[in-house]
């Protein structure tokens, strides 16, 4: 008996809602079209320890994907299990200034509809693409924000199967890291404790950041967001369009003529196109500035694993 039969006779044992070879092209903001072996749609707490445990316990390989951005896939795909968390994950709920959402909430809705609701601290990610648990996992900010100073906890389903709570002060956050990438935790749930402010106010900051974004940034195109980390004071976007390198093409991928630190996807790009932009753009800034560009965006390999 094959590895993919008995990964198969699992999923239907456990009554999963699998997809045998499916495109992950709808499941990634840049659109790469790399297969999973086996897409699973999880449903409930309950599912996903049950499949979580299996996956441990076999050394399955797995990737669990959120809203798809800050990704590459790679064209060979994926082997093992994709989990993707299903709309019993999306919930938001506002209780006066502490804010509950699922991991599979999209980032930007849930600042929006807390702007709404005159509470202030989320501000900054009105225009930071993925999901809750993404948002969490990497310290997502902008403007001179960023998830730790508004986080209080979270809930994660750890090694064991069990769901933890975890403090802030244990996630360990730094820029666009926290202690979750180097462990075997999935993300569950986070809860930000925010502050009442005016409402109008919020708002229009709010939206004033979206509006910033969209105009400086080609998020209407089909991207993974930030490809690197900004070398502090530097900023990586600056250095590659100083570079002349705004607009440079191979294949159908393109360093966006918007914005540097961005690569978009012109139709039907491969990883290997957008992997030859991100060492090109490696290499120039290397050479000119003395500079090491550090991708933001996690490349996943044929296991699953961010490489």
């Amino acid at each position: 008996m094959t590895i993919l039969t008995n990964i198969k006779e699992k999923l239907q044992e456990l009554k999963l809602n699998f997809t045998e070879n499916a495109s992950l092209k709808k499941y990634n903001t840049w659109k790469l079209s790399g297969n999973a072996e086996f897409l699973v749609h999880i449903h409930s707490i309950k599912e996903l320890s049950s499949l979580y445990t299996y996956i441990l316990a076999n050394d399955v390989p797995y990737f669990i994907i959120g809203k798809g951005s800050n990704i590459l896939v790679p064209d060979e795909g994926i082997k093992g299990i994709v989990i993707r968390l299903g709309k019993e994950f999306e919930s938001i709920n506002i209780n006066e200034n502490f804010v509950k959402a699922g991991a599979a909430a999209s980032f930007i809705v849930l600042c929006l509809n807390v702007a709404k609701q005159g509470l202030s601290g989320l501000e900054f990610g009105a225009g930071i693409p993925g999901s809750v648990g993404g948002a969490v996992t990497m310290n997502a900010g902008a403007h001179k924000s960023d998830v730790s100073k508004v986080l209080k906890e979270i809930k994660v389903l750890d090694e064991t199967g069990q769901v933890r709570t975890l403090s802030n002060k244990e996630l360990n956050f730094s820029y666009r890291k926290s202690v979750i990438q180097e462990e075997k935790w999935i993300v569950l749930e986070a809860t930000f404790e925010l502050t009442t402010a005016n409402k109008e106010e919020i708002v229009k900051i709010t939206n004033d950041n979206k509006e910033y974004r969209l105009k400086t940034q080609p998020l209407k195109e089909a991207s993974c967001g930030s490809v690197f980390k900004n070398p502090l004071p530097e900023y990586s976007g600056n250095l590659i369009e100083k570079l002349g390198l705004k607009g440079h093409r191979i294949g159908n991928a393109q360093i966006s003529e918007k914005h540097g630190n961005f690569i978009v996807n012109l139709g039907d790009a491969s990883s290997n196109d957008v992997i030859s932009l991100i060492k090109l753009a490696q290499e120039k800034v290397q050479e000119q500035y003395g500079v090491q560009l550090n991708p933001e965006v996690q490349f996943l390999t044929t296991t699953g694993k961010k490489g």
